[in-house]
């Protein structure tokens, strides 16, 4: 009934090379161990823009950044995920470091940042998950000279401050000579509008960045203003970053993304944290799961998906 001893350890000895072999498998994947299963995982944030991702109280984070980070982490599993504060000129660099394990700071998806490491030149190896929201550039000015900004021909002769580490910058200098604009560049958000909140020798005439970081200084500073109507180059769609290699991880977080934008949280939560956007503005800052679909997760935008 049992079979002879001889027998039993044939079988003993054949299921424990078929354990031993699987282990050594296992321990052979290529396939790295998932981001959402550590024991602390770390989101890195802007600290300085107010209603996208701002630290008010040292160690506290909040905006519309923040928000979604955490509804798509909790959606996977993650219910406390910890929050660093980083420079935009970092947001790549601490991710490929192991230093977090997401970003979620105005990081807007492009081919570059998106393209698997020796594929292009400057390419970052980075997979978003987004849009998870998008904005065209424009201008912060002063409350008391807004009225005089109606096209971009009026920043003629005028000084207009960018930040390192952004596309703003990149897609302010392709229409600077053009409309006579002389750019300054600082290291983050808040040198920039300090300098606009100046009115000393070292001041400048305007920020430029995506609008929807400009609407939530305005609504921090009363005494400053979105030029209302001036807008200029690509829309800027935000997505959540992780460095490459985590697909799977990549994938639960768009489905959790999709579920969220086609509920009325996505909607609720812009409207808490950036409710000075005008309603048409923030209409067209609402992704489409088209959109989603073909910016997550992918080595090239709506083309190729690998995993």
């Amino acid at each position: 009934m049992y079979g002879t001893p001889h027998r039993r350890l044939a079988v003993r000895t054949g299921a424990g090379v078929a354990a031993l072999a699987a282990t050594a498998l296992a321990g052979c994947s290529s396939d790295p161990p998932s981001l959402l299963t550590g024991k602390v995982i770390e989101v890195g944030v802007k600290r300085d823009q107010p209603g996208t991702s701002f630290s008010p109280f040292a160690g506290e984070f909040e905006g519309f950044d923040v928000k979604v980070a955490r509804e798509l982490l909790s959606s996977v599993g993650v219910k406390d995920p910890s929050f660093e504060g980083i420079l935009s000129k970092h947001r790549a660099s601490v991710l490929q470091k192991g230093h977090v394990q997401f970003v979620a700071a105005t990081f807007s998806i492009n081919q570059e940042r998106m393209a698997p490491k020796g594929e292009m030149e400057g390419a970052e190896n980075l997979d978003f998950v987004g849009p998870y929201a998008a904005t065209k550039q424009g201008f912060l000015v002063r409350k008391d000279e807004s009225a005089r900004y109606k096209h971009l021909r009026d920043f003629r002769g005028k000084v207009v401050c960018v930040w390192e580490g952004t596309t703003s910058g990149s897609a302010l200098d392709e229409i600077k000579e053009t409309y006579g604009i002389t750019t300054v560049t600082e290291m983050d958000a808040a040198q920039c509008v300090n300098k606009l909140r100046a009115e000393e020798t070292e001041a400048v005439d305007a920020v430029s960045t995506d609008q929807l970081i400009l609407y939530g200084f305005m609504e921090e500073h009363p005494e400053l203003a979105v030029a209302s109507g001036v807008t200029f180059g690509a829309d800027n769609r935000y997505g959540v970053a992780m460095k490459k290699g985590y697909r799977e991880d990549c994938k639960k977080l768009q489905r959790a993304l999709v579920d969220y934008v086609n509920s009325n949280d996505w909607e609720a939560d812009f409207l808490l944290e950036l409710g000075s956007v005008p309603r048409e503005i923030r209409k067209k800052a609402k992704p489409q799961v088209a959109d989603i679909e073909n910016l997550s997760c992918r080595d090239e935008p709506g083309i190729k998906q690998v995993g």
